[in-house]
């Protein structure tokens, strides 16, 4: 099993920044990709950023430009720096990971952090 902990969000000012933060824990051994989406009330779940084992990146296109995934393996953290905030990025932000063993998949989500951007 893994547990992902989220951590930082908080109410902030359009334009104004924030990160939030992910730890993982437990059997993080074959964790080859990690995620953060975000789920706005009355809405779908929608991915923002992903970050692979091998440092690759990719951003959902509402958040290009303006939010940056990064890790920091010896804390077994990924990070999401969010730049240029908007009310549009008012969301539960949820920490995701996918974990392959052999030929098996596991995804797991962590708890979600609220992000409030205030116009």
């Amino acid at each position: 099993q893994v547990q992902l902990v989220a951590s930082g969000g908080g109410l902030v000012q359009a334009g104004g920044s924030l990160r939030v933060s992910c730890v993982a824990s437990g059997s993080i051994f074959g964790i080859n990709a990690m995620a953060w989406y975000r789920q706005a009330p009355g809405q779908q779940r929608e991915l923002v950023a992903t970050i692979t084992r091998g440092g690759s990146t990719s951003y959902g296109d509402s958040v290009k430009g303006r939010f940056t995934i990064s890790r920091e393996n010896t804390k077994n953290t990924v990070y999401l720096q969010m730049n240029s905030l908007k009310p549009d990025d008012t969301a539960v932000y949820y920490c995701y990971a996918k974990r392959q063993i052999g030929t098996t998949t596991y995804d797991y989500w962590g708890q979600g952090t609220q992000v409030t951007v205030s116009s």
